[in-house]
């Protein structure tokens, strides 16, 4: 009897907290789950994959902005993405004496709303095979397509490809990209 009744509340306990997080969907991202009830600070945080943006984030002011109701949609270049760039050149963005021009090239990976992959995929179609998208910097972005790969592309030329799409937050979603994108100077 003791042992039907367990049974009972624990599948009543996997059936509700499956159906209370129905819909819910958390993606890994440097290892760690980012959950879609947390914002995009929150989120950030825990990625190992992320910390050289978190870090910019933080020498840049923007973790209060970042923090905010949103929504957002931030093109995220991981911490391999910031190694590509030349030798020195982080370093030197996160001085204090730099920090507008750090701020100017982080809000070039964030725009204004939510924009899923499947947004930009419908902007893309509607773009003849091109979208382009306006930063919260007042820059452009170019997303396109190659087979299902997506990419985009800065004003300088510059190339990045979303490895991870949809990582949804409570104020915005996040696309994981392998390049920093930068702004016309």
């Amino acid at each position: 009897m003791k042992t039907r009744k367990f049974l009972s509340v624990a599948f009543f306990a996997l059936v509700f907290g499956t159906t209370a997080s129905f819909g819910q969907k958390s993606v890994v991202v440097g290892g760690a789950e980012m959950f879609p009830t947390k914002n995009i600070i929150e989120n950030a945080v825990n990625s190992k994959d992320h910390t050289t943006l978190v870090a910019a984030v933080k020498a840049g002011s923007l973790v209060e902005t970042l923090q905010g109701k949103g929504p957002f949609t931030v093109f995220a270049p991981t911490n391999a993405a910031f190694d590509k760039l030349p030798m020195g050149t982080v370093e030197t963005l996160l001085k204090p004496e730099n920090k507008k021009m750090l701020q100017t090239i982080l809000t070039y990976h964030v725009v204004a709303g939510r924009m899923s992959v499947a947004d930009i995929n419908k902007a893309i179609k509607m773009g003849n095979g091109k979208a382009t998208i306006k930063t919260v910097s007042g820059g452009t972005l170019t997303a396109w397509k190659k087979g299902k790969k997506m990419y985009i592309t800065d004003e300088k030329g510059g190339m990045a490809e979303i490895t991870i799409a949809d990582v949804n937050q409570s104020n915005g979603v996040i696309h994981v990209v392998n390049a920093v994108l930068l702004p016309k100077a």
